[in-house]
């Protein structure tokens, strides 16, 4: 075993559970839950199955434990940008540009959501964890909306889940369906010009919603 890897011990056990969770990221993105396996990703930690088990459970607590920091990765990501100090408008092109190229540049939190929505989200139901980023998220989205309003450029009433729903779906699909679009349409969609123009498109989209009707 390696130098690196060995580190990796119960002696360094936030550095031992780093370890797991990357592996096991990269494993259920590739296998799903379904048919990923523990001796592999113990095997790509560095570490033994006896450790992981003691540090995660079994392999849906691990799968649990992976959605966890991938939600809280992406939450950080979109704190990271304080939008709420935007003007309104410049908060909603961040806020588009951020999802669609989270998406982009971590494909294996797509892969993960479409392992975690085959099983019903019921590892997310029951992860308090994920209930608290929700708060918090959508009170940041409300802000943004409730400032547009005052500043007499966003229409009122708008629901920010509902908003963020059609934000993420219309990246979601573009993304997870590019091969058989490319194929029915005749264009290379990962291009870096057809990848410019869906931003585009979608960030007019929901300006377009959301300006304030006379």
């Amino acid at each position: 075993m390696s130098t690196r890897r060995a580190s990796a011990s119960p002696r360094d056990p936030a550095q031992s559970r780093q370890r797991i969770l990357a592996a096991a990221r990269k494993e259920f993105a590739q296998y799903g839950l379904g048919g990923a396996r523990v001796d592999r990703i113990a095997t790509q930690a560095g570490i033994n199955k006896r450790m992981l088990y003691h540090y995660f459970g079994n392999k849906d607590a691990l799968f649990g434990a992976v959605l966890e920091a991938n939600y809280a990765h992406k939450r950080e990501s979109e704190r990271a940008l304080a939008l709420e100090q935007d003007e309104p408008r410049e908060a909603i092109r961040k806020w588009v540009a951020l999802t669609w190229n989270y998406y982009i540049e971590n494909p294996e939190f797509l892969k993960l959501l479409n392992s975690a929505n085959l099983h019903e989200a019921r590892h997310v139901y029951a992860s308090a964890e994920v209930k608290k980023m929700r708060a918090p998220f959508v009170k940041m989205m409300g802000a943004i909306l409730d400032k547009g309003v005052r500043q007499g450029v966003f229409r009122a009433q708008v629901d920010p889940v509902q908003l963020y729903i059609t934000i993420a779906g219309m990246s979601y699909f573009y993304l997870s369906n590019q091969h058989t679009l490319s194929a029915i349409f005749g264009r290379t969609l990962l291009s870096p010009r057809a990848r410019k123009a869906r931003l585009d498109h979608m960030t007019e989209v929901v300006l377009a919603y959301l300006e304030r009707r006379e």
